[in-house]
């Protein structure tokens, strides 16, 4: 990468970080040029004190020099006190800030890139390297401030220091050679190159951990998840009962110890980081020496009072530091423009999947069919087919049982039918139009759906059920009590308002997984949608909740158009229709007597191993 496209690429991340939250951005910047800038005022007025008290010492001088300097030095502490407020509150949580910058691309990408290894590994990597070295867009906000106040430092620095340069020695002084144009030139040159060769050891060594970021993304996420390890209530058991405790720690230590005090990076900080490191010490205070010994000299032959040698070494060594921090700081940019990339290519994804145009009516629901005609899918980035050749209709007001053993491609078939994905082969048709020229929003809205790993938010109750913070408390209290949650619900003093979980409520109730599947079921009958989905709603519920679920099935149905996930068969005698799945392909289709009569096929066969469980 070039230097113009490593700089190109800072200043996209930039722009990025101010378009989504100028208030932070403008607060930090003008935080730093304030303090970069109010400490030569400080500097300033001590040399005219200093000078004072050692030249003509007017008492009246004084009181006015000492009254201005706490005048100043109050109205600077008073307005540093007010942006420092003011940028602290603005980027509390700053780790967040960022991240929700990947939350939201994560929500508005297609499902099939949430889904792909390739951008998982990605995202991966980019958090790997933002946790283990600092990369990436925080580093940006940084930089950018370390910039903007090496320039004014810079800046504050020539306007205190300029005059050590013309004030001149008396010519018939031993040291009249400090006069000298070429001696300052030489000077100015010798002081120029130090102040320069610092922050090159310093960005070489730098460069050394970003060349080498790679190399230990996945031992920091080893380390990571060793460190959460203890914080994980759902393997707590797991770890106690069989002491894996003792196996985490051995792949953490051993296998990808590059962390350890022999490992990788410990040999590259003793063999070539810290040297770096050392020598751009050593040529700082080399510079801070030469400027000491050119101040005193002139000052020593009557160039200037004692109060300014303080102030012209202050100066001209803020001024190298703004001098040496400003190129270190385009060091580091630099650097950190291949990690910005990374993050780019991540929120660059583009988004493939067809938006259609074509609006969905209003009253669809109540008279609708979907067709899968000729479905064939697999998965992006493999060559096998989950799906081959589906052909099934689902009309208006039915209720379809779809079964089959794990992996017959069940839920393949809902992320279809939903649009997650867009199927490799074949078409989709809703109402005889393909699912891809409606409106992907609109067609979202058509469906009401528990999946199998299903999520419930440490919200409220109302909100998780309502999916918003402003429901209607009604519906949703009639909607709990439909999925069986109502016993439950009139135990909680807080109602609809408990807070489920304790992340943002100590006090917030735990449910069961059975509980939750309920107000999973709860939230879809919320929504109101024409199309239920239901993918193994009893999965987690005890044999009565699952009879009561039963039960109320042609209530949570009612009037709607139903396509029921199970391996309990026993589900099947609610539903109208039936489609079995065998390897990716729809094997047998029809009612349950009709499928049951059939004692050759795959129907029977998984009726007759869960015989046990059901009876008339």
């Amino acid at each position: 990468m070039t230097f113009r496209q490593a700089m190109q690429i800072n200043n996209r991340a930039f722009r990025l970080l101010y378009s989504k939250f100028p208030q932070m951005m403008l607060s930090r910047l003008l935080y730093v040029v304030w303090t970069n800038l109010t400490p030569y005022v400080g500097i300033y007025f001590s040399a005219l004190i200093v000078n004072e008290l050692c030249g003509d010492r007017n008492p009246e001088r004084l009181k006015i020099l000492v009254l201005i300097t706490l005048g100043v030095a109050a109205v600077i502490s008073l307005v540093t006190a007010l942006l420092n407020k003011w940028q602290t509150g603005q980027s509390a949580g700053i780790w967040y800030k960022s991240e929700n910058i990947f939350s939201e691309k994560l929500m508005s990408m297609d499902f099939a890139d949430v889904e792909n290894a390739k951008n998982t590994q990605l995202l991966s990597v980019i958090r790997q390297n933002q946790n283990g070295g600092g990369w990436g867009l925080n580093r940006v906000i940084s930089n950018y401030e370390d910039l903007v106040g090496s320039v004014f430092t810079v800046l504050g620095g020539i306007s205190l220091s300029v005059s050590l340069f013309v004030l001149s020695v008396p010519q018939d002084s031993t040291y009249a050679f400090l006069n000298s144009p070429w001696f300052v030139l030489v000077l100015i040159a010798v002081m120029a190159l130090i102040t320069f060769l610092s922050p090159a050891l310093s960005n070489k060594a730098e460069s050394y951990w970003a060349k080498h970021a790679d190399d230990h993304v996945l031992a920091n996420r080893i380390f990571g998840f060793w460190g959460w390890l203890g914080y994980d209530k759902d393997i707590a058991c797991d770890i106690r009962m069989y002491r894996q405790d003792r196996l985490c720690e051995k792949h953490n230590t051993n296998k990808y110890g590059v962390f350890c005090s022999k490992g990788f990076f410990a040999r590259l900080t003793v063999s070539k980081i810290g040297p770096l490191q050392a020598a751009s010490a050593a040529v700082s205070v080399i510079f801070t020496g030469v400027v000491y010994l050119f101040v005193c000299l002139k000052a020593w032959a009557g160039a200037f009072g004692l109060g300014s040698v303080a102030q012209y070494v202050s100066s001209i060594t803020k001024l190298s530091s703004g001098v040496s921090k400003f190129f270190y700081t385009v060091g580091t940019m630099r650097n950190n423009a291949q990690f910005l990339k990374l993050v780019f290519d991540f929120l660059d994804i583009p988004n493939k999947m067809q938006q259609g145009d074509l609006p969905l009516q209003e009253n669809i629901g109540e008279n609708c069919e979907v067709e899968f005609k000729n479905v064939s899918f697999k998965y992006p980035g493999t060559d096998v087919y989950v799906l081959r050749n589906v052909n099934m209709k689902i009309n208006f007001g039915k209720r379809l049982a779809v079964v089959g053993v794990n992996g017959s491609g069940k839920t393949t078939f809902i992320k279809l039918l939903c649009r997650m994905y867009d199927p490799t082969e074949g078409e989709i048709l809703l109402n005889g139009v393909d699912i891809r020229k409606y409106q992907y929003s609109q067609y979202l809205k058509f469906f009401s759906v528990v999946f199998q790993d299903f999520k419930i938010f440490a919200f409220t109750l109302g909100e998780n059920v309502g999916s918003s913070a402003n429901y209607d408390a009604a519906r949703a209290t009639e909607c709990l009590d439909k999925a069986g949650f109502g016993d439950r619900l009139a135990t909680m003093e807080k109602g609809l308002d408990t807070f489920l979980y304790s992340a943002y409520d100590k006090n917030g109730v735990n449910v069961s997984g059975g509980e939750a599947q309920k107000i999973a079921i709860a939230r879809t009958l919320y929504k109101n949608a024409p199309f239920i989905v239901l993918d193994e709603p009893t999965a987690a519920l005890d044999p009565l909740a699952e009879a009561e679920i039963y039960s109320k099935f042609n209530d949570i149905a009612q009037g709607k158009t139903a396509v029921y996930i199970s391996h309990r068969l026993s589900s099947c005698k609610f539903c109208d229709e039936i489609a079995v799945f065998s390897d990716g392909e729809v094997v047998q289709y029809g009612t349950h007597e009709s499928l049951l009569a059939d004692k050759k096929g795959k129907y029977f066969k998984l009726w007759n191993a869960q015989a046990q469980y059901y009876t008339d």
